[in-house]
């Protein structure tokens, strides 16, 4: 027989975002929070979000262990789940169960394209290790001439203005001024601070894939969409990946 998980009332109210521990438990003093029918004045009560039926305020509060979507993060929104000058890309997942999303690495606030956004941190910590060397595609298009040397320098690891060396990098000319970089890390500003290195000054940015994960065509700038169970399957596996010396 199938064991369900039990957690305590006010904790799942809380994780669902229906508001904090002491709203909560204003709202059940209030009758306003009900549990398989019946007014539940103790928010400290066990319940099992898989089996019972809770309700705030009349509406049933849906349960979500973990949740993923993919993002074609627009230019001009954060990379965070709170800022007080611009929008958060957390604040754009408007079907979300969970309220604790955050997005997994980051974008520049001018770069758009392929983001993942999570509460699953194992999962997380696993794509940004940069032992796990996962690959970021990005489509970058520049001002000023690349070198002719520039495709062998990437290849070798490029040494930033601050004297760091980056990874192995690989580059693919796509036209005039255009090309595909693929990176395994993500230092601050890194693709900007690659090309200046060479020369070249990035004017849009936008990132393609994320390992297996690949940007869906379908999404223009600020839509989203949950991960398929595929997608969300090789994810899994290319993060349970051994961890590769730097």
């Amino acid at each position: 027989m199938m064991k369900h998980s039990s957690m305590r009332l006010d904790k799942f109210l809380v994780e669902m975002g229906i508001g904090s521990r002491s709203q909560v438990k204003e709202m059940a003093k209030k009758g306003r929070i009900r549990v398989n029918g019946a007014a539940a004045s103790d928010t400290s009560m066990k319940i099992s979000p898989q089996q019972d039926m809770v309700e705030a305020d009349g509406r049933p509060v849906a349960y979500a262990a973990v949740e993923y979507y993919m993002l074609n993060k627009p230019a001009g929104v954060v990379s965070a789940t709170e800022d007080s000058r611009y929008p958060v890309v957390t604040d754009l997942i408007e079907t979300a169960v969970r309220r604790d999303l955050f997005p997994v690495g980051r974008l520049d606030l001018d770069t758009e394209g392929l983001l993942l956004l999570t509460n699953d941190g194992d999962l997380a910590h696993r794509l940004l290790s940069p032992r796990r060397h996962v690959d970021k595609v990005y489509e970058v298009v520049y001002e000023g001439i690349f070198p002719k040397d520039g495709a062998r320098r990437f290849e070798e690891g490029i040494i930033l203005e601050d004297g760091t060396r980056t990874l192995p990098a690989h580059w693919k000319q796509e036209g005039d001024r255009r090309g595909l970089l693929t990176i395994q890390e993500g230092k601050f500003h890194q693709v900007k601070r690659m090309m200046e290195v060479l020369g070249c000054r990035v004017t849009y940015l936008k990132r393609l894939s994320m390992g297996s994960l690949k940007l869906d065509a379908a999404l223009k700038p600020g839509d989203y969409r949950p991960l398929t169970s595929e997608e969300l399957e090789a994810l899994k596996k290319e993060g349970a990946g051994k961890e590769q010396e730097t």
